[in-house]
């Protein structure tokens, strides 16, 4: 029985830089909301990279009310306005983060001027470019200064982002926050990404979902829809819907 359903943002629910397809997003919610009424339905989050505000904007389209992972693995909790992490509190836990800020802030994007740092994340250095060619570019310089600078850093991208994270504080770290706060395990919850950094996390979960849009290495770990981001979505949410109304004897 699958007791939860959680979608990334970028790649599967829209595409980034573009209008969302609504009527599809609508049908989405409407499965959120009959959730809260009928069991065979597994209640919807999200598990992102984009930081806080992006996030709690999708949120409110789908209209969700559980918590959801913004940063990969930051949980955000609608009661009390609480943020959870598993990093350390201390000043010092993020002082990687913080030098590979100053460094794309002061050196990278000096070359690179369409692409802009993701300035209200709190856990991670990101930047974000609407030309896949040019997060090309950058990619490899940014891993070279990992590698020279900060090696045990993780380093995941998409056609619009370049994300550089603390060691193991990725979605598998997010999807483990969400399990252990809804007290559901990884082997109750359906995932559905698109890139590198949903790797971690597609590979643990009951179920793990890609559209046809996804990159091959997560097509190898997933069960690989034949719609593109939003309809995907959907497409996944009700497949989930009818396996569980399967084994509850409603089909």
């Amino acid at each position: 029985m699958i007791k939860l359903f959680v979608t990334d943002i970028d790649g599967c629910i829209s595409y980034p830089f573009q209008t969302p397809k609504w009527e599809t997003i609508n049908k989405i919610r409407e499965l959120n909301l009959l959730s809260r009424t009928d069991e065979s339905v597994p209640p919807l989050t999200i598990c992102t990279g984009r930081p806080y505000p992006y996030a709690e904007a999708v949120a409110q389209w789908l209209d969700v009310r559980i918590p959801f992972v913004f940063e990969s693995a930051a949980l955000y909790i609608w009661e009390g306005n609480q943020i959870e992490t598993a990093l350390s509190s201390t000043d010092g836990a993020l002082k990687p983060i913080r030098a590979m800020k100053k460094w794309i802030k002061n050196d990278l994007l000096n070359s690179f001027p369409t692409a802009q740092l993701e300035f209200t994340k709190m856990m991670d250095a990101g930047i974000v470019c609407p030309d896949k060619k040019v997060v090309e570019e950058m990619y490899p310089v940014m891993k070279n200064k990992i590698e020279s600078d900060h090696p045990d850093l993780e380093i995941h991208t998409t056609d619009v982002s370049v994300n550089i994270l603390m060691p193991g504080n990725n979605k598998l770290q997010g999807m483990k926050l969400l399990g252990n706060k809804l007290d559901v395990t990884l082997d109750e919850i359906a995932y559905i990404g698109d890139s590198g950094g949903d790797i971690a996390a597609l590979e643990k979960v009951k179920l793990p979902y890609s559209p046809s849009n996804a990159i091959s290495s997560v097509k190898k770990v997933t069960q690989t829809l034949q719609s593109e981001t939003t309809d995907a979505v959907l497409e996944a949410y009700e497949k989930v819907i009818d396996l569980n109304r399967n084994e509850l004897g409603k089909s």
